[in-house]
């Protein structure tokens, strides 16, 4: 059964985590700039019997309350929630999980505590994105042209190659979100270069997208698998720019795949 817990942060932000295993490796799932953690639940579902699992709530996501001041809301902001669920769970150790900004938060959180990761799963991700800062701009516009995060998030769905079932699901959880916050967790999604830190990663990697991420396409992942030494590169089938929540069962046996074939952790 899923669980969840709000946390308080180092900083005064407040993160939450939804939890499922008691046994195990340690898993840690970061959802994506247009998610809440529930976009991981098919993935708890499936791996908690082995595992144990944690979906992180980033700040400013929309589901831990208060909202902070979105100057809170950064790379090093995110990489503090992730460390927050690890302390609060006893975990010295774990498997990093991340789609879209969560590999963003991978990345970020490689360059502060590279000791507390066992392994990295990137999901649609990139190590920098082309022309970051305007593609950025260009969102912060949209949301503002749209009035509030409800008509954004009916705007945005059908550009992430998502399947039809799951447009009411993306719309939801992007709604959810206070627009000051999201505009403020744009910024440090798109923005951030990570290039020359791909060479320095020394734990097993696997680097997979949506065969139709039109929003990370797939040679952004190919960027980072030829940067990762020794990173192995799928692409997941029948899904889009978050292939665990596009095509869970795809997804779930590549996960499972990886997590069997890594060194003993």
């Amino acid at each position: 059964m899923i669980q969840t817990a709000t946390l308080p942060v180092s900083d005064g932000a407040v993160t939450a985590v939804r939890h499922a295993g008691e046994e195990g490796h340690a898993l840690v799932f970061v959802h994506g700039v247009g998610s809440t953690a529930a976009i991981w639940d098919a993935q708890l579902e499936a791996f908690a019997s082995r595992f144990r699992c944690y979906a992180i709530e980033l700040r400013g996501n929309g589901v831990p309350k208060p909202e902070p001041d979105p100057e809170a809301i950064s790379r090093e902001g995110y990489a503090r929630d992730v460390l927050a669920v690890a302390d609060w769970a006893q975990l010295e150790r774990f498997t990093l999980v991340g789609c879209s900004l969560g590999g963003v938060v991978a990345f970020e959180l490689w360059s502060r505590v590279p000791e507390r990761l066992s392994s990295l799963v990137i999901v649609g991700s990139f190590a920098s994105y082309p022309n970051g800062q305007s593609y950025a701009d260009g969102i912060k516009e949209a949301v503002r042209a749209a009035g509030d995060m409800a008509a954004f998030a009916k705007a945005r769905a059908p550009k992430l190659g998502l399947p039809p079932a799951r447009e009411r699901e993306t719309v939801d959880q992007m709604a959810v979100k206070e627009t000051a916050s999201y505009l403020a967790a744009t910024q440090a999604t798109w923005t951030g270069d990570y290039t020359e830190l791909l060479s320095s990663i020394t734990v097993p990697t696997l680097v997979t997208c949506g065969m139709r991420d039109a929003i990370a396409p797939p040679a952004l992942s190919q960027v980072i698998a030829a940067g990762i030494p020794g990173a192995a590169f799928e692409m997941v089938p029948d899904a889009g720019h978050v292939a665990n929540a596009d095509n869970p069962a795809a997804f779930n046996v590549m996960l499972e795949a990886f997590l069997t074939a890594v060194p003993s952790r």
